[in-house]
């Protein structure tokens, strides 16, 4: 449903919810294994994220990396999507036709009106911690204490 870069996005903010603190930062090398990523295509995932300190904040220095504040991890899963620019994906019709409206449904619309709203819910009131709470919870997939659902 979402480009892989989006998918990168939302791990990497569940990752760093998880793991970091104003006092616990994270480095990209650690971030970019996390999320089974490359680590050039994280730097790029965490600049947006980063960007205006909305979602991700990041400290530059031997002290410094990637967290995530207590206000950030309030905001809903909708802002990740948002930072990526694919927010849109779910307002726009399911074949991607232009003209797809009430007065002029493709053959899925109705069927996937309801769809979408859920999604569209279910964006807007899941929070990044409430994402890293269910992802952090011990279950056969965890080892050491880190997730590995990522990979």
């Amino acid at each position: 449903m979402f480009s892989k870069a989006t998918e990168y996005a939302l791990r990497a903010a569940i990752f760093i919810a998880q793991k970091s603190s104003e006092d616990n930062k994270l480095g990209i090398d650690e971030i970019a294994r996390a999320i089974n990523s490359p680590r050039s295509f994280t730097a790029k995932t965490l600049q947006l994220l980063s960007a205006d300190n909305k979602i991700v904040h990041s400290t530059r220095g031997p002290n410094g990396g990637f967290y995530m504040s207590e206000k950030a991890r309030k905001l809903p899963a909708r802002a990740i999507l948002e930072a990526m620019q694919e927010d849109d994906l779910l307002e726009k019709c399911v074949l991607g036709l232009k003209q797809c409206s009430e007065a002029k449904p493709c053959p899925m619309h109705s069927e996937y009106k309801s769809i979408k709203l859920q999604l569209k819910t279910l964006f807007e009131t899941t929070t990044i911690q409430q994402l890293a709470d269910e992802l952090g919870k011990g279950d056969s997939k965890t080892k050491a204490g880190v997730t590995i659902l990522y990979k």
